[in-house]
C-alpha cells in the first residue's frame, strides 16, 4: 500500500507483554478480583482428573532419595559444587522455599513450589538458586507427575543433610505445584529491592515496628539483612530483627538458634567478586539465558568467583559434612568486622588456629578464614540467644535433635495437618504445631443424620444461631497453610471461645445446647459434627420454607480436639478481625472492608461467584454479627430468597452515605430510608464484575439456582478442612 510504513509490527505491539497498562493501572482504586482466580484451572497443563496424591503414592521414595544423594556429589562443569558437594546449595534452596512462610495469613512457604516464579525466583536473596533447580531437573524429568517441584525442593534439602551425615526428622509429600506467579501475595510496598527502613514504602513504623503480615525485614530478603540492620552491623539490633522475623515464621528462640546454627553448619556464602557487574535477575534476562539470571562475567563466573549474597566464606571448619564446629568457632573466638571481596560487611575471627579454618571450596590445599554474619553474632551477643547457644554447644545430641525438629517444622509448617502428609517417611509422632485432631470412630447413616437434624432444629435454637455458629467454626480455615476450620471444634476452646467475632454469649448458649443433645445420644457424635450439621440443617430448612425441596449435603467424621492438643497461643493469628459474610468489622482499618472481604474469600478458597452467592444468602438468612440489619434487603428475614440481589439492583432506590462505612437505601418516590447497608453490601452493585454476578442471582428464573449455588458454596466452606473426603 502507498502509505504503509516499513517494518510495521504485524500484531498489536505490546499486547502480550507487561508493557501495556492493565485495568488496575488505569483505575488503581478499582477492586481487584484477580486474587480469587489466581490459580485458574486454565493455567494448569495437567488433566482435570489428575490426582497428585495418587501419583505420589506410586513413587518408590527410596529410589528418589538415592538419586538425590547421588546428585549431591556429582559435580557439574557448568556449575561446580563447593567441596564437590551440592549440599549447601540444596539446603539454601529448600530453606528459602520454606522460609517465606508467615503466620499472620499463612501465605508464602514451600507448599506450592512458587520459588520457580516471579517475584521469588528473582529476589536478591535467591541469587543462584536458579542453578539449584536446574541441577534437580533430571530428577524431576525422571519422576514426572509423581513428584511435584514443591516436594522435590524440600526433599532435596533433606537428602543434602543426610548425605552430609545428619539424620533428619522425616519428610512428608503432598505439596502440589502452581503454574503461574502468585502476583497477589503482599510482599511489601517498597519500590525497590533491599530498600532500607525510612525509604519510600518502608515496612517499618515507630521505633522498629514491622508491618503485618510481613516477616522479612526488606523486600527481596527471606529473613534479615546478613550485614546488619539496614546494612549496618550491630548484633544486638539484629537480634531484635531476628527474633521478630522468626517469631512470625512460628519459631521460638530455641528453634531460631537451632535453625541458624544448623543451616550455617554446612555450605558457605559467596561474595568473591564485584556484585555490581552481575547480569539481570532471571525475570529480567533475555531469551538466550533460558531462565538463568545473575550471569557473572568475573573470572570463571562460578567456583571460586561465585557471587551470591556478597558475603564470602564458610561458617564451620568442615562445611561439606555435618559437624559441631559452628558453636566452637562462634563462642570460643573473638570476632572483628571486615569487608568481603564484594564489599559486604562480615565478621572474621581473631587469631584463629590454622586447623580450625575451613579449606577453600575450590582451590585445593588452601585454608580460609571462617565468617559470621551479623545474625550469627546475635547468637553470641544477645543474652537469651547466648544461653541457648551455650546449651547447644555443651550438648551436641540435644542440638541435633532440636535442629532436626525445627528443620522439619520449617519445611512442613504450611503443609497443613498430618492427614495431608504423604509417604513412608512421615514421622509417627504427633506434633502440637500440626493442630492434631482425633479421628471420629463412628459413621452415620442418612437416617441417623436426618434424625439428628430433627433434634437440632427442635432444640430451641434459632436457625440464625445454628448457622452463625457453624460459619464461625468453619471460617477460620486458611487455604494458605491449611490451618483452622470446623474439624476439631476448637471454637469451644481457648482462645476461640472468647474471640469477640464469635459472640461469646451466643456461642456459649449454642454450645451448651449441643452438649446437652450430645449427652442424650446413644451413638456419641462429635460436637464438631453437631456444629456443622446444625448450621446445615438450618440452611436446608430455610430453603424448604422458601419452597425449594433441596437437601443440603453433610459429611460426618469430624473429631473434637482437646486443650492438650491445642497450642492456644498459635491460634491468636486466626482470630477474625473482620467478616464481610457476617457484615462485621472489629474496628476501622486503613484497608477498605470490601478488600478485607476479598482476602478472606481467597483464604477460604472461594471464587468470586461463590463469594457473591454466600453474601446474598447470609444476608437474607439473618446472620449479621450482633443481629444488625445492614444489608438485609428483605421483608422476610430467615426465608431463603434472592431478595438481597433483587433489591440491590432495583432502580427504585438510591444510595446515600450515612456515616463511616454506612449507607441508607432510600425510596426514590417517598425519600424514606428503606434499608441500611455497608460498603461490603453495596460493592456487589457498584463493581462491574460483582454486579454481573448479582444480576444473575436477581433474575426471576434463577431463584432455585441461587439456593442451590449457596448450598454448594456453604458445603465447600464447611468441608474445607476435611482432607479425608
Amino acid at each position: 500500500m502507498k502509505n504503509e510504513k516499513k517494518g510495521k509490527c504485524p500484531v498489536m505491539h505490546g499486547a502480550n507483554t507487561e508493557t501495556t497498562k492493565n485495568v488496575m493501572e488505569w483505575w488503581p482504586e478499582s477492586l481487584n478480583l484477580d486474587i480469587l482466580h489466581q490459580h485458574d484451572t486454565k493455567t494448569n497443563p495437567l488433566n482435570k482428573d489428575f490426582n497428585y496424591k495418587e501419583e505420589f503414592l506410586k513413587l518408590d521414595l527410596e529410589d528418589v532419595k538415592q538419586d538425590l544423594k547421588d546428585l549431591m556429589t556429582d559435580s557439574k562443569g557448568w556449575w561446580p559444587a563447593d567441596w564437590g558437594h551440592y549440599g549447601g546449595l540444596m539446603i539454601r534452596m529448600a530453606w528459602h522455599s520454606a522460609g517465606t512462610y508467615r503466620i499472620a495469613d499463612g501465605r508464602g512457604g514451600s507448599n506450592t513450589g512458587n520459588q520457580r516464579f516471579a517475584p521469588l525466583n528473582s529476589w536478591p536473596d535467591n541469587v543462584n538458586l536458579d542453578k539449584a533447580r536446574r541441577l534437580l531437573w533430571p530428577i524431576k524429568k525422571k519422576y514426572g507427575n509423581k513428584l511435584s517441584w514443591a516436594d522435590l525442593m524440600i526433599l532435596a534439602g533433606n537428602m543434602a543433610y543426610e548425605s552430609m551425615g545428619f539424620k533428619t526428622f522425616g519428610f512428608a509429600g503432598g505439596r502440589e505445584d502452581i503454574w503461574h506467579p502468585e502476583k497477589d501475595i503482599y510482599w511489601g510496598s517498597e519500590k525497590e529491592w533491599l530498600a532500607p527502613s525510612g525509604s519510600e514504602g518502608s515496612r517499618y513504623s515507630g521505633e522498629r515496628d514491622l508491618e503485618n503480615p510481613l516477616a522479612a525485614v526488606m523486600m527481596g530478603l527471606i529473613y534479615v539483612n546478613p550485614e546488619g540492620v539496614d546494612g549496618k552491623p550491630d548484633p544486638i539490633k539484629t537480634a531484635h530483627d531476628v527474633r521478630i522475623t522468626f517469631a512470625r515464621m512460628a519459631m521460638n528462640d530455641e528453634e531460631t538458634v537451632a535453625l541458624t546454627a544448623g543451616g550455617h553448619t554446612v555450605g558457605k556464602a559467596h561474595g568473591n567478586g564485584d556484585a555490581s557487574v552481575l547480569g539481570p535477575d532471571p525475570e529480567g534476562e533475555d531469551v538466550e539465558q533460558q531462565g538463568f539470571g545473575w550471569v557473572n562475567p568475573n573470572g570463571k563466573g562460578h567456583s571460586e568467583d561465585t557471587v551470591s549474597s556478597g558475603i564470602e566464606g564458610a561458617w564451620s571448619s568442615t562445611p561439606d559434612k555435618w559437624n559441631h564446629s559452628y558453636f566452637h568457632l562462634l563462642l570460643d573466638y573473638e570476632w572483628e568486622l571486615k569487608k568481603s571481596p564484594a564489599g559486604a560487611w562480615q565478621w572474621e575471627p581473631i587469631n584463629i588456629k590454622e586447623e580450625d579454618k575451613p579449606f577453600d571450596a575450590h582451590i585445593k590445599g588452601v585454608r580460609r578464614n571462617p565468617i559470621m554474619t551479623d545474625a550469627d553474632m546475635a547468637l553470641k551477643m544477645d543474652p537469651e540467644y547466648r544461653k541457648i547457644s551455650e546449651k547447644f554447644y555443651n550438648d551436641p545430641k540435644y542440638f541435633a535433635d532440636t535442629f532436626a525438629r525445627a528443620w522439619f517444622k520449617l519445611t512442613h509448617r504450611d503443609l497443613g495437618p498430618k492427614s495431608r502428609y504423604l509417604g513412608a517417611d512421615v514421622p509417627a509422632e504427633d506434633l502440637i504445631w500440626q493442630d492434631p485432631v482425633p479421628k471420629a470412630n463412628y459413621t452415620l447413616s442418612e437416617k441417623e443424620i436426618d434424625e439428628l437434624k430433627v433434634k437440632l432444629l427442635g432444640s430451641g435454637l434459632s436457625n440464625s444461631e445454628l448457622i452463625c455458629t457453624a460459619w464461625d467454626s468453619a471460617r477460620t480455615f486458611r487455604g494458605s497453610d491449611y490451618r483452622g476450620g470446623a474439624n476439631g471444634a476448637r471454637i469451644r476452646l481457648a482462645p476461640q471461645k472468647d474471640w469477640k467475632g464469635n459472640e461469646p454469649e451466643r456461642l456459649t448458649k449454642v454450645l451448651n445446647k449441643l452438649s446437652e443433645i450430645q449427652s442424650g445420644l446413644k451413638k456419641k457424635v462429635s460436637i464438631a459434627d453437631l456444629i456443622v450439621l446444625g448450621g446445615t440443617a438450618a440452611v436446608e430448612k430455610a430453603a424448604i420454607d422458601a419452597g425449594f425441596n433441596i437437601k443440603a449435603p453433610f459429611s460426618p467424621g469430624r473429631g473434637d480436639a482437646t486443650d492438650e492438643m491445642t497450642d492456644a497461643a498459635s491460634f491468636d493469628v486466626l482470630e477474625p478481625l473482620h467478616d464481610g459474610f457476617r457484615n462485621w468489622l472489629k474496628k476501622d482499618y486503613i484497608v477498605k472492608p470490601e478488600e478485607l472481604l476479598l482476602d478472606k474469600a481467597q483464604l477460604l478458597g472461594l471464587t468470586a461467584p461463590e463469594m457473591t452467592v454466600l453474601i446474598g444468602g447470609m444476608r437474607v438468612l439473618g446472620t449479621n454479627y450482633a443481629n444488625t440489619k445492614h444489608g438485609i434487603f428483605t421483608e422476610n428475614e430467615g426465608i431463603f430468597s434472592n431478595d438481597f440481589f433483587v433489591n440491590l439492583t432495583d432502580m427504585n432506590y438510591s444510595w446515600k452515605p450515612a456515616g463511616k462505612n454506612l449507607y441508607n437505601i432510600v425510596e426514590r418516590k417517598t425519600c424514606k430510608t428503606k434499608w441500611t447497608a455497608t460498603r461490603v453490601d453495596l460493592v456487589f452493585g457498584s463493581n462491574s464484575i460483582l454486579r454481573s454476578y448479582a444480576e444473575v442471582y436477581a433474575q426471576d428464573d434463577n431463584k432455585e439456582k441461587f439456593v442451590k449455588d449457596f448450598i454448594s458454596a456453604w458445603t465447600k466452606v464447611m468441608n474445607a478442612d476435611r482432607f479425608d473426603i
